[in-house]
């Protein structure tokens, strides 16, 4: 059982509800990740010895992942 008053405590509800709005923002960019991460695929197909190409995706990647980073940096930010 968690509560708030230890240490070791993951659950962290007012850093949820704060993060809930950079969240969609977030979730938003993550839409223009994954077209951009679909685009890249279609050209990495075409040509696969670009790497510039390749360095898209990753970074593409990177959106897609943004909103789950952006609840672990707010959760972990304010204490409880």
């Amino acid at each position: 059982m968690c509560c708030c008053c230890c240490e070791d405590c993951e659950c962290r509800p007012l850093g949820f509800l704060l993060g809930l709005p950079f969240a969609f923002l977030a979730l938003l960019i993550s839409l223009v990740g994954i077209l951009v991460w679909i685009v890249g695929l279609a050209l990495t197909c075409i040509c696969p010895c670009c790497l510039c190409v390749t360095l898209i995706v990753e970074f593409a990647l990177m959106l897609i992942k943004a909103p789950f980073l952006v609840m672990e940096w707010f959760t972990s930010k304010i204490p409880c």
